[in-house]
């Protein structure tokens, strides 16, 4: 059995599953491109799930299991792999970790007036009339409430923050105070100093945010998004800060990536902007591979998988 990986992995991971698995053959390459003479004969592909397409399933006539190292599965060839039955996973929960820290040292950068001070560093001028606030006891409506939604709620309750979470089902979940669905996503907002958006991209959520959206929350509110850029239209948040319906937006994510050099909200007063890296940790790679190691030693005795396995129909 083969197992193609089209991205790269470390020596030292390439070794460890050398190792353990030593009755399976692996071929490790950097790219696609460099995959293609194996397509064939995989059983297994590991892949960030960019650069598959449907021509590449259709090579891979003996397919049946795609790992995707990432969360993200909007650019999969879905029709083809149903087509096929060809079983997919990912690695969601991967981002957990580094995407909730990152949105609370967001909140505590913007409340603590970190920029200013490292302004104020640059300059030598010793000020202590600039004003900070803290962000506990606020409250965080964090809308796409699973394993990222479910850590930065855990983390958010150190600093004693009231808790919203939404999904689509609107069951319980720990560490949140409140859960609402996704229908009532207005109401979850009304409260919230902090609005998380941690969607993923389906046709459902693309434009997720309306105008209505950002005239319910609150003038002081801060808006954060770390899911998907196309869940709302960059001129959708430019007016909501124009319009002082909201006071600040921190996007990590973007309709458009890179961002234009010449997208107003490069230079938007009111806007932190981060090159989609909220995810980012050194970490990541080992974290993909145990999901990959958990649901490959139940493949083998099972056939079948453990975690994160993917609904082709609804794409996550």
């Amino acid at each position: 059995m083969l197992v193609l990986s089209t991205t790269t992995l470390t020596p030292e991971l390439q070794s460890k599953l050398t190792e353990a698995y030593q009755d399976l053959t692996f071929q490790f390459t950097e790219n696609i491109e460099q995959a293609q003479p194996y397509l064939s004969e995989a059983s297994i592909i590991i892949t960030y799930g960019e650069d598959l397409t449907d021509k590449h399933i259709e090579r891979a006539t003996q397919l049946k299991w795609i790992m995707v190292i990432s969360a993200g599965m909007d650019q999969m060839p879905f029709e083809a792999i149903k087509k096929r039955g060809i079983q997919v996973t990912n690695a969601r929960g991967i981002h957990r970790i580094p995407m909730a820290e990152y949105a609370i040292a967001m909140f505590l950068q913007l409340y603590r007036k970190h920029e200013v001070f490292l302004d104020k560093q640059k300059a030598r001028v010793w000020d202590q009339s600039v004003a900070t606030e803290e962000i506990s006891y606020r409250t965080m409506t964090i809308i796409g409430a699973g394993a990222i939604g479910e850590e930065l709620a855990r983390i958010a309750k150190a600093f004693h923050i009231k808790t919203i979470g939404v999904s689509n089902r609107g069951r319980e979940k720990p560490y949140f105070d409140q859960i609402y669905q996704t229908k009532d996503t207005l109401i979850a907002i009304e409260e919230a100093d902090f609005v998380v958006s941690i969607l993923p991209s389906t046709s459902e959520t693309k434009g997720f945010y309306q105008a209505e959206h950002f005239e319910t929350m609150k003038s002081s509110a801060i808006f954060l998004n770390m899911g998907r850029g196309d869940a709302v239209e960059a001129e959708t948040i430019i007016e909501a800060l124009d319009q002082e319906q909201i006071s600040h937006a921190v996007l990590d994510v973007f309709e458009q990536e890179p961002l234009p050099e010449d997208h107003p909200l490069w230079r938007h007063e009111k806007v932190t902007l981060t090159p989609h890296i909220s995810g980012k940790s050194s970490n990541y790679l080992p974290r993909a591979m145990a999901i990959f190691e958990e649901n490959l030693v139940s493949f083998l005795n099972e056939g079948q998988f453990t975690v994160n396995v993917i609904d082709p129909n609804r794409g996550y």
